[in-house]
């Protein structure tokens, strides 16, 4: 790793503790891009189930997870926003999306959604490793769904209601991630039509209990009912949660409750037992 230069960073007016903590981000970026170099990541697959008793899985999030020099996880908030502006940032979009795309390959049936930055619209390798895709199995776009940040799609909603468009054209289907964090407009929100909208996770803890948190969950799933969109609950980590947000009539549910992340879904093990199994 290259040494750090004290003047790459402005110190006239910060405090040495606000130094550090920008020397311990500026190392992190280092680390996160010298895993993307290398090709070290993998997808961690979270299911989504449906609000009925049954709580079948409806689809599966994959999820990047980029490991340090010593295998240790790098969690994803740690460095998503810091990269975001950076190549590295299209480049962890072109890894997640090959692996979901080989995933999805693999596993017939499978529905799966992977996330995008709003920016890798204009990244040609990405939209190559996609286009490529859909061309070669026509069954592709029907089991994948990409998931945009309310934020990221603000950033250019012209052009990425341009490619949800053309995209939903060819079977893909799109999910606004984390709703509620962001900006969005109505406006824009109307001229993109997602087809799935994810309730941000702040307004799903503790939902049983806070009565905020169960008003502002309401008004957002009437947002999705008016424009179509099937609601899905984030960080959902409780029996009494997951009953209360069935109860309102949220479609699906995500979170720990229902299974942590893994990179050993189901179908992996299932295959390891028969002795066919492939790492992801």
């Amino acid at each position: 790793m290259a040494v750090l230069n004290r003047l790459d960073i402005n110190t006239e007016e910060e405090s040495p503790l606000a130094y550090a903590e920008a020397v311990r981000a500026k190392s992190l970026i280092e680390v996160v891009e010298d895993a993307v170099r290398q090709g070290r990541a993998m997808l961690a697959f979270q299911p989504v189930v449906s609000s009925n008793p049954s709580h079948q899985v409806v689809f599966y999030e994959g999820l990047i997870r980029i490991p340090d020099q010593t295998g240790r996880i790098i969690p994803a908030g740690h460095f998503i926003e810091k990269v975001e502006e950076r190549e590295s940032g299209r480049l962890i979009d072109c890894l997640a999306l090959d692996m979901g795309l080989r995933t999805l390959s693999r596993v017939p049936g499978l529905k799966l959604s992977v996330n995008m930055s709003a920016r890798s619209i204009g990244y040609s390798k990405w939209m190559e490793l996609l286009i490529r895709a859909l061309r070669s199995d026509a069954t592709l776009g029907e089991r994948l769904i990409l998931e945009i940040t309310e934020n990221s799609a603000m950033l250019v909603p012209e052009l990425v209601s341009k490619f949800m468009a053309d995209m939903q054209k060819k079977g893909v289907s799109f999910a606004i991630d984390d709703f509620g964090s962001g900006v969005t407009s109505f406006r824009h929100l109307k001229e993109f039509r997602f087809d799935i909208l994810k309730i941000d996770g702040q307004f799903i803890r503790g939902i049983e209990t806070n009565s905020d948190n169960q008003v502002l969950t309401q008004a957002l799933l009437s947002i999705a009912e008016h424009f179509g969109m099937y609601a899905v609950a984030e960080s959902v980590e409780t029996e009494v949660a997951a009953h209360w947000l069935s109860s309102v009539g949220i479609d699906c549910l995500q979170g720990f409750y229902f299974g942590r992340p893994t990179v050993n879904p189901p179908w992996q093990v299932n295959a390891s037992k028969t002795g066919g199994a492939k790492r992801t």
